[in-house]
């Protein structure tokens, strides 16, 4: 068994400290609990160059900025490093822009989405604390995530979707194990069935920071984007924000690799983005709110930052102050009109999620919030499969003479 880093955990909003090696949900105070790392023994004991010469592909080589002690409680389904992709065709690039926009696609990940990460390591330490039954509430990716890595891991998992969450979300949750169920109501309405049933029924709850490791799962993105980097992050990163723990985990990851002395100088500004329909987030950080009070009447086509209210709201917005970033809300025909354009140009499938942090790029060069001499990284979350797709109507009839001239 290898040793842990983990020195304590740590209430986000009271600084707190809980013991690392007991089963936590949420603090005394009702907020999510950080992983702390010994990171001075950390630094002593482990090189950048250690990490950088693994030979362990996906998120497992950051083991020593992980919770996870024991190798064998380490669940696996393939996690691999994710692309980054140089939009060439779709962004105005002169020859005086020092700027280049790369996409992060998450879709490579198993489930298709980058929801892998947060449940790999949730799953993970389920199974170091022995839990038998863990239930999620979902706008559709995490479910699959959970179910797969229960499953992996011979753990039960059940799982509450909104009623219009999109189908293939649903039958590919049912199909890798969980006891799938649809709620007609929005993903708060399926975590507060997801509560309540914790005393009636016994299931570990794996809600969106109300355990803490699916942050830490998370952060490998902030870790393996300052590794694809060379250990030089980019100027500005927009990501789709419902939950917001990709975002909150990045951000700690790139503290703890500062502390570390792994990175140097200037952090990136950190861009939430949300869907004009359902942007408690936007709204908050605009009134200058530490807290984003539950979005009445929620709607977007990007089911997965549909999100009325978030347990982590303070701290999303705490890293985009922090961070000099900002919040922006985007339309959802901006959204769709934007997975369709860059797909058909630069072959590159969005999920509705990642096409917002085009949009919303795209929207903040406009507004002069960005330069062309910055250096972009947009996160596309998830394969844009698994999503409703336009018709193709064209049809071509073989028993009649075609007329080849509308090909040309």
């Amino acid at each position: 068994m290898e040793n842990s880093y983990v020195s304590h955990l740590e209430c986000s909003i009271t600084g707190k400290k809980y013991e690392a090696n007991k089963i936590h949900g949420l603090s005394e105070a009702g907020r999510p609990l950080l992983v702390r790392y010994n990171l001075e023994k950390l630094k002593n004991e482990i090189s950048r160059e250690e990490i950088s010469n693994s030979k362990v592909d996906g998120l497992w080589r950051y083991s020593p900025l992980l919770p996870v002690a024991d190798p064998k409680n380490r669940i696996s389904l393939g996690e691999t490093i994710t692309p980054l992709i140089k939009l060439n065709r779709s962004v105005n690039y002169s020859n005086s822009d020092k700027g280049q926009v790369l996409i992060k696609d998450e879709g490579r990940l198993p489930t298709g989405s980058f929801k892998a990460r947060g449940l790999c390591l949730a799953v993970s330490m389920a199974k170091q604390f022995k839990l038998n039954h863990l239930a999620i509430p979902t706008n559709g990716n995490a479910g699959a995530a959970m179910a797969a890595y229960a499953s992996c891991a011979g753990i039960r998992s059940t799982v509450f979707c909104p009623d219009d969450t999109p189908d293939i979300n649903i039958r590919e949750i049912q199909s890798l194990g969980a006891e799938t169920y649809l709620v007609n109501g929005l993903i708060n309405d399926c975590g507060k069935i997801v509560g309540d049933g914790k005393e009636k029924v016994g299931w570990f709850d794996v809600s969106t920071l109300k355990e803490p490791y699916r942050i830490e799962g998370k952060k490998t993105m902030g870790l393996e984007l300052a590794e694809q980097l060379s250990w030089k992050l980019p100027d500005v990163i927009f990501y789709p924000t419902g939950g917001g723990t990709g975002l909150i985990g990045m951000w700690k990851a790139f503290l703890e690799l500062k502390e570390l002395g792994w990175i140097k100088g200037k952090l990136p500004k950190m861009v939430a983005v949300q869907a004009k329909g359902c942007s408690p987030i936007v709204k908050a950080w605009k009134n200058g709110d530490e807290h984003a009070p539950v979005w009445q009447n929620a709607f977007t086509k990007a089911a997965g930052i549909r999100v009325p209210v978030a347990v982590g709201d303070f701290l999303i917005i705490r890293a985009v102050r922090e961070s000099n970033g900002f919040a922006i809300a985007v339309s959802d025909e901006d959204i769709m009109e934007t997975r369709d354009r860059v797909a058909s140009v630069e072959g590159c499938f969005l999920c509705p999620e990642g096409a917002a942090t085009m949009s919303a790029y795209e929207q903040a060069m406009s507004s002069k919030l960005i330069t062309p001499n910055d250096k972009v990284v947009l996160f596309n979350c998830a394969t844009g499969l698994k999503y409703p797709l336009p018709e193709v109507t064209n049809m071509i009839n073989k028993n009649k003479k075609i007329n080849y001239t509308k090909f040309i």
